[in-house]
């Protein structure tokens, strides 16, 4: 195969594709900073202080301030908004305020829409137009208890019979689907601090160049150069130095009567609430982020509570993340990741996602890009390495099931590190991602935990977990908690200290290690050690793991953002396969996380002791994290083990470990004995149908060779693209 000899960087390959496919959209972001005469347009219930609100706001912004109640109503009306009510009854009302609305025009202002203006869709699409609309998102019990001190009994649109509580709660739905950014008041905030929330938002919004990514690896060059926005990091996945993407200004930091508030909120909702403040609506719009999650957290999870903490023994809980389609934690990521991937694409591009797997995230990511529908799926396809004997034989026959024209799963006759290390040797090879880029048409992405899309929902179950212990009176929202993760990529490890950053009162993260113990040996020693080390095989592949990508990420994060050590580390570890970090900064890590690693043998007493003492069975994972968790965790405050897997898809290990003799060979009736002796919790019943799809099918496998690989990339994109064409 012929390729361009050129020193362009990897993602700058789609420049060229933009280019000769003759399109005009250049393929980094634009933006306009500036509301310039648009008016800021506050929505919210009635209660909310949107009127209040709104003269603060006008005030320290120097603008004109109008109420859509006593300025545009009123004023058409020639009659107090109550007289008009009561003239004309609820239903007609709306109509009537509907079409007083659509009459409206000013530029430049603050304007308090009512409580019910959102339920008339003509004028909504009117103001909206306008200007930024900015939903004053207030507690419930707040409005009851506002709207009782006003004395009013009765909203419009509430029939008899229904409560206040619950018009509130259908009027909800309206404000949600007109929003351009959410203000998350907290539970007793006064309308001054509520102006104070809204001018950070419209300041948000104005400086949304502010609101950018770079690489773990930038010098203070690379700082003055295009900016990178998140819709960018989500289609490059590695940024062009090889480094990992990260926010420039970190984590919002959400405070504490704004986290009570997603007590009582369900997955999706919390998801939606936090994932709006690390996204700018720019990027990605509220409405369409919405759209995303709750698809992403809907019917496709077997538990409705998508992530549920559940009590294990004494001050240990387990939250569950294996109730996804796949069986396994990397759903709560692929479940997303796909659906902002296609929706943040550059025009004209066919994408080919690359993805190396040591068990799991092969299947998420086939499970979630076939998600797709229309022509985002037709523009992207995806391609997974893993390791023949690296992964087990049901995570095989899960890879197997996706055989779809755009989704293909290739084994490869080596470990996981080979996969992973020839897959960012592509990108960082120009003649290549160019010759794809001109002869095809296509780019090359990524759907690891290196893209910062399939880190950043990761932060949301570690927050939902310490949530759900504050419903469930096992906490106050302030106590500390540790959480215990299973670690190979670190990318787990790396959403809890992010949500650590964002006010989540983590204590400890604590990283458990099997016998390919390098995680745990470097927070130990601050060495990262990779020569003459093999990786060995365990009953835990999914952490089978040597190279540790997303550790990158962490060391930028203790180290204060210092990208000239971690370019340093990761560029002699590339070509010396080992580094040392400075003593203090040794001393920083070991501050954030602590580590330990198991041994097979007690990884299966685990398993076994826990069901005798419990009847929960773990899966292997899970009681590496446990067996580490009890050496180093010591009871004062709660932890939460990440449960990765659910028991199933290491059947073999979990009979082994419960003792249990004549293990059928089949994966499927491997499971259907499982079920008959485990009742906590229960069988996996979409991956037993997933198997039994796919028991048939064969596989492909190829050498241990660089160029066999970039063979295969070619084909798929061969058969992805050019038959479509």
């Amino acid at each position: 195969m012929a390729l361009l000899n050129t020193s362009q960087l990897p993602i700058r390959a789609a420049r060229w594709c933009l280019s000769s496919l003759s399109t005009q959209k250049s393929w980094l972001s634009t933006r306009s900073t500036c509301l310039g005469d648009k008016n800021i347009l506050l929505m919210g219930p009635p209660g909310a202080g949107k009127t209040t609100v709104g003269k603060i706001v006008a005030h320290k912004l120097g603008l004109p301030v109008i109420d859509v109640d006593d300025d545009v109503l009123e004023t058409a009306w020639k009659m107090p908004v109550a007289a008009k009510l009561a003239a004309v009854g609820g239903r007609c009302f709306l109509e009537e305020e509907g079409r007083a609305l659509c009459n409206f025009s000013a530029s430049g202002c603050v304007v308090s829409l009512t409580g019910s203006n959102p339920l008339h869709a003509e004028a909504m699409q009117h103001v909206k137009q306008s200007g930024l609309v900015i939903y004053l998102d207030v507690d419930s019990e707040d409005i009851l208890q506002r709207l009782t001190s006003m004395k009013v009994n009765r909203i419009v649109g509430q029939e008899g019979g229904v409560s206040m509580r619950d018009i509130l709660l259908y009027r909800k739905q309206f404000y949600e689907k007109w929003l351009d950014v959410r203000v998350l008041c907290g539970t007793g905030d006064t309308v001054e601090e509520v102006a104070e929330k809204v001018l950070k938002a419209v300041g948000r919004y104005q400086k949304s160049d502010e609101e950018t990514f770079i690489s773990t690896r930038c010098d203070s060059a690379g700082l003055s150069k295009q900016k990178t926005y998140f819709s960018d990091v989500v289609v490059e996945g590695l940024a062009p130095d090889g480094g990992l993407y990260v926010p420039k200004n970190g984590f919002p930091k959400i405070g504490t009567r704004e986290w009570q508030r997603l007590i009582e909120m369900s997955y999706p909702e919390r998801a939606l609430v936090l994932l709006e403040k690390c996204i700018h609506p720019l990027d990605v719009s509220a409405l369409d982020l919405r759209t995303m999650i709750f698809k992403a957290y809907g019917s496709n999870f077997a538990s409705k509570a998508v992530a549920p903490v559940k009590h294990l023994a004494h001050n240990q809980y387990i939250q569950e993340l294996f109730h996804g389609p796949t069986a396994s934690f990397k759903d709560l990521a692929l479940q997303l990741m796909p659906q902002l991937f296609a929706y943040c694409l550059p025009p004209m591009c066919n994408y080919l996602i690359l993805v190396a797997t040591s068990g799991d995230t092969g299947s998420a990511v086939l499970s979630g890009f076939s998600r797709l529908s229309g022509t985002d799926r037709h523009r992207t396809s995806v391609l997974v390495f893993f390791p023949e004997g690296g992964v087990n034989a049901i995570q095989k026959l899960q890879m197997m099931s996706y055989r779809e024209g755009n989704a293909r799963a290739v084994s490869v006759l080596s470990d996981f590190d080979f996969c992973q290390t020839n897959i960012k040797r592509m990108f960082g090879e120009a003649g290549l991602t160019g010759h794809l880029a001109v002869e095809y048409g296509t780019v090359l992405s990524t759907g690891n935990s290196i893209n910062w899309a399939r880190l950043l929902p990761q932060v949301v179950y570690h927050s939902s977990a310490y949530l759900d212990l504050c419903r469930d009176g096992v906490i106050k929202f302030g106590d500390p908690i540790d959480v215990c993760i299973p670690t190979g990529n670190f990318g787990n490890a790396m959403s809890a200290v992010y949500a650590k950053q964002m006010g989540i009162p983590i204590r400890k993260v604590i990283c458990a290690s099997n016998h390919n113990r390098v995680i745990t040996d470097f927070i130990n020693t601050g060495q990262y050690d990779l020569r003459g080390r093999p990786l060995m095989l365990s009953h835990s592949p999914a952490i089978d793991i040597l190279k540790s990508s997303n550790l990158e990420r962490f060391i930028y994060h203790v180290s204060d953002g210092n990208s000239h050590l971690v370019k340093d580390l990761f560029t002699r570890l590339d070509r010396q396969q080992h580094f040392q970090v400075p003593e203090p900064l040794l001393g920083t890590i070991q501050q954030e996380v602590l580590s330990d690693w198991c041994s097979e043998d007690d990884c299966l007493a685990a398993i076994q002791r826990v069901h005798t003492q419990t009847g929960y069975v773990m899966d292997t994972h899970t009681a590496v994290a446990k067996v580490v968790a009890d050496r180093l965790q010591d009871g004062s405050c709660p932890v939460v083990f990440c449960s990765t897997a659910h028991y199933g898809k290491f059947a073999p290990a979990v009979f082994k470990a419960l003792q249990i003799p004549n293990i059928p060979e089949d994966p499927i009736e491997q499971l259907k004995k499982l079920e008959v002796i485990a009742s906590r919790p229960e069988m996996h019943r979409e991956m037993i149908k997933c198997l039994k799809e796919s028991a048939k099918r064969k596989h492909s496998i190829c050498e241990a060779e660089y160029s066999v690989l970039v063979d295969q990339v070619e084909s798929m994109i061969q058969d992805s693209f050019l038959k479509v064409m």
